[in-house]
């Protein structure tokens, strides 16, 4: 959105400033055109080239015997450029011309000489002219150039034959620039407020769920772009929303199916031992223990539940110290081993050095790795074997949690770390609550490890830890 904004700020931006290079380039040509003047000769000059031609033609006159000369270059300048010449004595009498304009006068009064020279021009003449000096004998002669051009008397020395024009084309161009600038700004104004509709449109699209993607084009391209985006991300949210109620749907029913179940068989005994009849002692030590079994994974189910939100909230205190990793690995198995439930089963064990200190939380890496390998006894078959294999490489703890069970599918391996999944049902496998394996990554996680997982269905199942040292 930002950008958009800086491209629509370019955008009026660069309308004033064309129009304001054209205002300077159309300023440029016509003072351009007032300050030159096209010469009989076909040359085009500044407008002060008579002022200056008149300055510097005192050098062309010369007096022999009281009579005026011309000097070659002198006449030659007049014939090149059609200049009339006329030279005054000092009473104002003409004593010289050449190439004289018939509205010239011969006598000049010191009062006609002034207005001549204040005006430059006589009345009704197409012709300039331009008044100047020379010395003769201490005394001061005066002679008339007559440009066959009209040249207006200002500081600049203006065209006079383009001067009157002139403000008429000023007029003209200031008119045209401004009926563009605000025709431009008009129909900019119609264009943005169409595309502000059009996005607004958009908006209301993306919120009724109803948009399809604009492709991005013009300087609100990249706002069409975000706007996409946003649509892509609000359908991937809806996506996630939809399956997070799905899950938290199912996680609701299982949790429930599971609290009913060790529920039923505590109930039915319960009512059992209520009845009246003859027991004898093994039966009621049979249902006592059924209900004492039943009651004892409520309790597991929720200290699950309780430890998955701790984990997850960062409510659960978290004691970190450095141990040797190989002998906590190796005592944990020992442990599971000497367990009556799993003494048959066989754990292998390969750590590839003697001592790999690590700093860890005892207690959760004892419960971690306890759900990894009970979980392979649990959903594995009879003759499920586990391996633990520990190495250091480049400051990272790799542990490798592997069995030879039944092995899961893709879609399995996909949702195994989530809250509550479970591949087989309560009533076939009692001892797991679908807790374990999220509880686990949570765990790993809260190390600042990570974990991953591998299976083959018939071939076996292997879970990939990876923790940093420092």
């Amino acid at each position: 959105m930002k950008k958009s904004g800086f491209r629509t700020i370019f955008h009026v931006y660069l309308i004033f400033f064309l129009s304001l290079l054209g205002a300077i380039i159309a300023a440029m040509c016509l003072f351009y055109f007032l300050i030159t003047v096209r010469t009989p000769s076909g040359s085009l000059v500044k407008s002060d080239w008579p002022k200056t031609v008149t300055e510097e033609f005192n050098k062309q006159i010369l007096f022999t015997d009281g009579k005026v000369h011309i000097r070659q270059a002198g006449i030659e300048l007049l014939q090149e450029n059609r200049i009339g010449l006329q030279v005054l004595n000092p009473a104002g009498h003409e004593i010289y011309h050449y190439q004289k304009p018939e509205q010239a006068n011969s006598n000049y009064s010191n009062t006609a000489l002034l207005r001549l020279q204040q005006t430059g021009q006589f009345e009704n003449s197409e012709t300039s002219t331009l008044i100047g000096s020379v010395k003769n004998s201490g005394n001061d002669y005066t002679y008339l150039l007559h440009f066959p051009f009209k040249i207006s008397m200002v500081t600049m020395y203006f065209s006079g034959d383009n001067f009157g024009g002139g403000k008429s084309i000023v007029l003209l161009i200031v008119s045209t620039l401004f009926i563009i600038v605000l025709v431009s700004g008009i129909f900019y104004g119609f264009w943005t407020t169409r595309v502000m509709s059009r996005l607004t449109a958009a908006m209301k699209e993306i919120a009724a769920r109803s948009y399809f993607p604009i492709p991005p084009h013009g300087a609100f391209g990249d706002v069409y772009n975000s706007l996409n985006a946003l649509n892509t991300e609000i359908k991937a949210s809806d996506k996630l929303r939809e399956q997070t109620e799905k899950m938290r749907e199912e996680w609701i029913s299982n949790i429930t199916h599971d609290l009913k179940t060790p529920l039923s068989p505590i109930k039915g005994y319960a009512e059992l031992l209520q009845e009246r009849g003859d027991k004898n002692e093994g039966q009621i030590v049979r249902y006592a223990s059924v209900i004492q079994k039943n009651a004892a994974y409520m309790e597991t189910l929720i200290e699950d539940l309780k430890l998955t939100y701790q984990l997850k909230n960062g409510m659960l205190p978290f004691n970190k110290q450095e141990e040797n990793v190989t002998r906590f690995l190796k005592e944990l198995i020992i442990d599971i081993l000497n367990n009556p439930a799993y003494e048959h089963r066989t754990i292998h064990f390969e750590p590839t050095e003697d001592t790999i200190l690590y700093s860890f939380d005892h207690t959760l890496f004892t419960r971690a790795f306890q759900n990894l390998i009970l979980n392979a006894f649990v959903h594995g078959v009879e003759n499920t074997e586990v391996t633990l294999q520990v190495n250091l490489s480049n400051s990272i703890l790799f542990i490798t949690v592997s069995d030879n069970g039944k092995g899961m599918t893709a879609d399995e391996t996909e949702s195994l770390f989530e809250r509550y999944y479970r591949g087989t049902s309560t009533e076939h496998k009692p001892e797991g609550t679908g807790l374990g394996l999220a509880i686990t990554k949570s765990i790993v996680e809260l190390h600042a490890g990570t974990i991953s997982v591998n299976s083959i269905p018939g071939i076996g199942t292997k879970f990939q830890l990876q923790f940093p040292i420092h």
